[in-house]
Formats: structure tokens, C-alpha cells, sequence
């Protein structure tokens, strides 16, 4: 590693620190997240077992619950391994490729994540808005290419902020990144040079993922909330708006969540290190763990699927 005037060039380790400021208390925080992570796992995996194995969960609804549940997995998966080996086994040191490698892959789920999350809102908008036409419009076909429309678009859209990271910035003021994972802005913020085209650059992805689908989630949800509103019985009105709240509750929690993260490691100098690093992490555990329990409890299908699994593990 050669370092010129105070800098150094071209680092090949970077060191993370987990959470800045808690370092003393970080392994008691690790048990929290392990078992948040161990439940999302478990409960997604159930998720994707039950719409595999049950025929008649072979809809559009249930197969873009299948497909979040293992952008879940893999998301909590890119994140939870290398941060409990920073709180549990003082193993904080990571490869500057093997970072850029885990910044790309973190901010490429959240891509995919929310794209299934638009997905979903266009399912609800067609199941309500033109049900006679629902079959006929989210064929498997448009399901294939939905999937691998929003996994192209996150992919794509990431690899120039890996590149402009590993091509522009060659020297870094520190090696130490006060983070418990590899963030885009985390590690641009090292660099003792222009960072500008870095920052821009990120603020065009997340507007073109993050932006783009929040906008056309609302305005899919404006166009149902008519359609429910103007029916005129209020039984149909309750069930048509049941099918809805477990997204909406999701949708919430995700973006949320999301754009506070987003936002405080641009323009929250004010907010304290630790209060943000939790928060970025919570972000990245939270939705996995709360995405399979709000649609188990919320979907009648998925609960009674749940009962009969594990009430013949009981009888038997």
C-alpha cells in the first residue's frame, strides 16, 4: 500500500469498523441481527416452498411474492455474514475489490427489490382496475420479462459506480470506512479527490430506480383507491382494499426506510455516525424480515398453507 502526502494510492484492503462509536457493545448488537437474519431466512424460504409446491398459488400475486422473497434472501445474505464477523470475530479487514464487489451487489438487490415492489402495484392496479382482462394481461411470458427487465435494469445501472470508483479514484485519505458494510457513498467519501461525477452518478441511480418506481407505485395506488372508493357495495369495497394493505405496509417500510438512509449519508452531517450506520443496516434487514410475516398474516391462501404444514408435522 504507498501513500503520498498523507494519502494512499490504490489501497488493496479497506478496513470496516461496524458502527461507529458503539464498537465496545457491537457483539451484543450482533445477536439481534443474526436472529432477524435466521428469520427471514426461515420464513422466506417457507414462503417460496408453499407457492412452489401449491398449484393454485401459481398467480402473478404469488409468484412476485416468491420472486421478493428470494431477493430477501439474497440481500440479507450480501450484508449479515461479513458484519457479524466484524462484531463476533474482530474480522474487519476486506478486500477493496471484494467491497466494490459487495457495494454492487447490495445496491443492485435494493434495485431488483423495488422493481418487484412496482411489479406488485401493477399486479394489484390490473386485479383491480380491468379484472376481466387480469389473465389475459400478466401472462407468465410478461412475468419472465418483468423479472428479468428489473434484474438488467438494477445490474446495469450499477456496474458505472463500480467502475467510476475503481477507474477515477485513486487516492483515499483513509482506509477505514465507518460503515459495517461496503455503501457507494461510505467508500466515495474516502477519496481525497473530485468526488463529484460519484456523487452525481449515485443520485441518477437512485432516482431512476428509487425515483421511477415510488412515482409509479403512488400513481398505481391513486388509480385504485378510485376504483375501490366508487364501488358501491362496502363489502366489495373492504375486500378489494384487504388486498392491498399488505403492500402498501411493505411499500412503506421499504421506501421509507430507504430514502431516510439515502438521504442522511448525503446531507445528514448533523446526525451522528451510529445513529445512521444502524439505520442503513436496519434498512437492509428490516424488509426481509417483515416482508414474509405482513403477507403471511395478511394472505389467506399463504396462512392456510402454513397451518396444514405444520399441523400434519403435529398429527403425525
Amino acid at each position: 500500500m504507498f501513500k503520498l502526502n498523507g494519502t494512499v494510492f490504490m489501497p488493496s484492503v479497506l478496513t470496516l469498523i461496524g458502527i461507529p462509536g458503539l464498537e465496545s457493545v457491537q457483539f451484543w448488537i450482533g445477536i439481534p441481527f443474526c436472529a432477524m437474519y435466521i428469520i427471514a431466512l426461515l420464513g422466506n424460504s417457507l414462503l417460496m416452498v408453499i407457492i412452489k409446491s401449491e398449484a393454485s398459488l401459481h398467480e402473478p400475486m404469488y409468484l412476485f411474492l416468491a420472486m421478493l422473497g428470494a431477493t430477501d434472501i439474497a440481500l440479507s445474505t450480501c450484508i449479515l455474514p461479513k458484519m457479524l464477523g466484524i462484531f463476533w470475530f474482530h474480522l474487519p479487514t476486506i478486500y477493496f475489490d471484494a467491497c466494490l464487489l459487495q457495494m454492487w451487489l447490495i445496491h443492485g438487490f435494493q434495485g431488483i427489490e423495488s422493481g418487484i415492489l412496482l411489479a406488485m402495484a401493477l399486479d394489484r392496479y390490473v386485479a383491480i382496475c380491468d379484472p376481466l382482462r387480469y389473465t389475459t394481461i400478466l401472462t407468465h411470458q410478461l412475468l419472465t420479462q418483468i423479472g428479468v427487465g428489473v434484474t438488467l435494469r438494477a445490474v446495469f445501472l450499477e456496474v458505472p459506480c463500480v467502475i467510476l470508483i475503481k477507474c477515477r479514484l485513486k487516492y483515499y485519505w483513509t482506509t477505514v470506512v465507518s460503515h459495517s458494510y461496503c455503501e457507494h457513498m461510505a467508500i466515495v467519501k474516502l477519496a481525497a479527490e473530485d468526488i463529484r461525477i460519484n456523487k452525481i452518478y449515485g443520485l441518477f441511480v437512485a432516482f431512476s430506480i428509487l425515483g421511477f418506481d415510488i412515482i409509479f407505485i403512488i400513481l398505481s395506488y391513486i388509480r385504485v383507491f378510485v376504483t375501490v372508493f366508487s364501488l358501491p357495495q362496502k363489502e366489495a369495497r373492504l375486500k378489494a382494499f384487504n388486498t392491498c394493505i399488505a403492500h402498501i405496509c411493505v411499500f412503506l417500510e421499504f421506501y421509507l426506510l430507504g430514502f431516510f438512509s439515502f438521504f442522511t449519508h448525503r446531507f445528514g452531517s448533523h446526525i451522528p455516525p451510529y445513529v445512521h450506520s444502524l439505520l442503513s443496516s436496519l434498512y437492509l434487514l428490516v424488509p426481509p424480515l417483515i416482508n414474509p410475516i405482513v403477507y403471511g398474516l395478511k394472505t389467506k391462501q399463504i396462512r392456510e398453507q402454513v397451518y396444514k404444514i405444520f399441523h400434519s408435522k403435529f398429527v403425525s
